[in-house]
């Protein structure tokens, strides 16, 4: 994530605090009728570097802390939620999560790529692509962003799924040569320096797949977002996006819109249109507007709720219901917010101020459920994953959150949206 960033855009088209579960002192609920204030406070001047380290590795260094379930009374419903391990890092901060069944991705500036299963090392590949930013899931298929803005490719070996097997980068070094020959495919990329327009110039800052896992989004500091078809790697499109680094993407699961959250403050969407075999993506409007630089951006496809994290710490939301109207403002981070993820009614985000906090949503209004503490450095990725061994007493999903931080570990919880919300200092801001 970067607070902001400078240079040509480019544009082209073709067909140490204890481990703690809840605290009371930060935390504020939310509901639907409260009013947007779109001029909010300007960035923090304290987030983590996410200059790259080096010194790849052989072996893995990780070890899994065990911890017991946090269990605050007799209630079922505290009884399987809290802290179930930590999987903590010698060397390497984390910058990436994916999770799949039960199988978990982490990538990190080691430029390693570990494969995690029931809490243990399972498989690890190396990228040599500089430090790993973002990780997504197409089936067998594996997509890894980087630093260094190259696309890494992976696929999981049918006769043993513990291999990962580098297939390709994107772009194609065939799509590459082929453009690099074509006078038209330049597009200034700096000043007084022209590039292919089928690559990114700067880091990839975050991927995002359609529902259907037949497009992919790359969203990069180069200030564009490159559209891919996952079948073959071809780059569709690039879009001149915003006017400073693209921070966040996100593919909805409606309407064909994608949304994009930027340095510049802005959150803009776009709709993606059919034409003959292809798609084309067109400007919509612009549904954020402010001061501060946006750094995270999630969709909720089966209740269409869009999240966007700040950082000024704060998630705003919208509803696709009433026209994509802005819901609200949600307020439990003292520092930026750096990713989010949604489950069910839940919603989940992590930030510079090393918490978590759980958001249950009821129609459109959200409460806090819980603060989770425990990460000594800024939170700077989360996944979630069904429970497949717990139910609550009504019948609903437990999750399993994996939270992926500076401090070089991850930390495994389990959260029940039958929590009692938090006791909270006031209403909506």
């Amino acid at each position: 994530m970067k607070n902001t960033r400078s240079g040509k855009s480019i544009g082209h088209s073709d067909n140490s605090p204890s481990e703690e579960f809840l605290d009371y002192s930060f935390c504020i609920s939310s509901t639907s009728s409260a009013s947007f204030d779109a001029t909010t406070t300007t960035p923090r001047g304290d987030l983590a570097s996410e200059q790259p380290l080096s010194s790849p590795i052989t072996k893995s260094p990780w070890s899994l802390q065990q911890v017991s379930s946090v269990n605050f009374n007799n209630d079922d419903n505290y009884t399987y939620t809290g802290l179930m391990g930590s999987l903590i890092r010698e060397e390497g901060h984390i910058y990436s999560l994916a999770a799949s069944g039960d199988l978990l991705y982490t990538g990190s500036d080691s430029k390693n790529i570990r494969v995690w299963k029931n809490q243990k090392e399972f498989s690890g590949f190396k990228s040599n692509s500089g430090l790993v930013k973002a990780i997504v899931i197409a089936g067998e298929k594996i997509f890894t962003g980087h630093q260094d803005g190259k696309i890494r490719l992976w696929k999981v070996s049918a006769k043993n799924p513990s291999i990962h097997k580098r297939i390709g980068t994107l772009p194609t070094f065939k799509s590459f040569f082929k453009s690099s020959i074509n006078p038209t495919s330049y597009v200034e990329v700096k000043r007084n320096r022209n590039g292919v327009w089928i690559r990114h110039f700067d880091a990839i800052s975050c991927l995002s797949l359609t529902e259907d896992r037949t497009l992919l989004y790359s969203s990069s500091w180069d200030k564009t977002f490159k559209v891919w078809r996952v079948s073959n790697s071809k780059c569709l499109e690039s879009i001149n996006a915003h006017d400073d680094a693209v921070n966040a993407i996100a593919a909805a699961g409606f309407d064909g819109l994608v949304f994009t959250g930027s340095a510049d403050g802005t959150v803009k969407v776009w709709r993606r249109e059919m034409q003959g075999k292809g798609t084309k993506h067109f400007f919509s409007h612009t549904l954020l507007k402010q001061e501060c630089a946006v750094t995270a951006l999630v969709v909720d496809p089966t209740s269409s709720f869009v999240y966007c994290g700040s950082s000024d710490g704060v998630v705003n939301f919208w509803e696709r219901e009433k026209l994509l109207q802005v819901g609200g403002l949600l307020r439990g981070h003292k520092l930026a917010v750096l990713c989010l993820a949604a489950a069910g009614n839940l919603v989940i985000s992590g930030s510079a101020d090393m918490n978590i906090c759980v958001w249950r949503r009821d129609d459109s209004d959200h409460k806090c459920l819980s603060l989770l503490r425990g990460h000594t450095g800024p939170v700077k990725c989360l996944a979630v994953e069904n429970d497949k061994e717990t139910t609550t007493s009504s019948g609903e999903k437990r999750w399993v959150v994996y939270s992926g931080s500076l401090d070089k570990s991850v930390k495994i919880w389990r959260v029940s949206p039958e929590m009692d919300p938090m006791p909270t200092a006031g209403g909506l801001k």
